[in-house]
């Protein structure tokens, strides 16, 4: 008899805020199975698990709460599930963001979200939100990154950045009006405050790498 080969699927977190789809699309360019997930019960069989997001803090996080989204992507992420977060899922990994009052986020890593402000430099006129092109620089070894180069350009587009409490979690850094953190990676745990899906083909071997795990 031969047994059907079960192929492992990717769960999207549909929390009414991200651009689902074209993460969507992007994951599938890359040979997955990405299917978007509403409830936490559609993640029963998830083998990986991306957390996408744009808007403000203080929503995400409230309707992650809402939806019961919250513990289950907490157990998911400390245990080893192959965990991607991009832009705003980055952000809400965190203990805390300062966006709009202070919000307690997921807590999975430990640390701290906070605004640009530049109102101290002298001489640059910067704009926030942080829009467009950028490079990462490589601030140690990460699997999610096979493939690319150190310098390699991703997009952005955020106002908030992270700030990790422990250095060892901070993947790339990129420069702009500081040399703040734009990835991290801990052991199956990646996630990028650029957008992969909007990086071409930086951003679609990303992917391939997460789908690849």
């Amino acid at each position: 008899m031969v047994r059907a080969i079960q192929m492992s699927w990717i769960a999207i977190i549909d929390y009414g805020m991200g651009n689902l789809r074209s993460v969507q699309k992007a994951l599938q360019r890359a040979g997955g199975d990405a299917r978007i997930i509403a409830s936490p019960a559609g993640l029963a069989g998830a083998e990986k698990i991306v957390l996408p997001g744009v808007g403000a803090f203080r929503d995400a996080i409230g309707r992650l709460r809402s939806a019961g989204f919250d513990k289950p992507l907490i157990q998911a992420a400390s245990g080893g599930a192959p965990f991607l977060g991009i832009c705003l899922g980055l952000q809400l990994l965190f203990d805390v963001s300062f966006e709009d009052g202070r919000h307690a986020g997921l807590g999975i890593i430990p640390g701290q979200v906070v605004r640009f402000d530049f109102s101290s430099l002298v001489g640059q006129r910067l704009a926030v939100p942080h829009m467009g092109w950028n490079r990462i620089s490589w601030n140690g070894s990460c699997p999610f990154l096979a493939g690319l180069e150190d310098g390699q350009y991703v997009y952005f587009c955020h106002s908030y950045y992270v700030v990790p409490r422990d250095e060892p979690v901070v993947c790339t850094k990129t420069e702009y009006g500081l040399n703040f953190t734009s990835s991290i990676c801990r052991g199956n745990l990646f996630a990028t405050q650029f957008h992969p899906e909007k990086s071409q083909s930086a951003g679609l071997q990303i992917m391939r790498n997460f789908v690849g795990l």
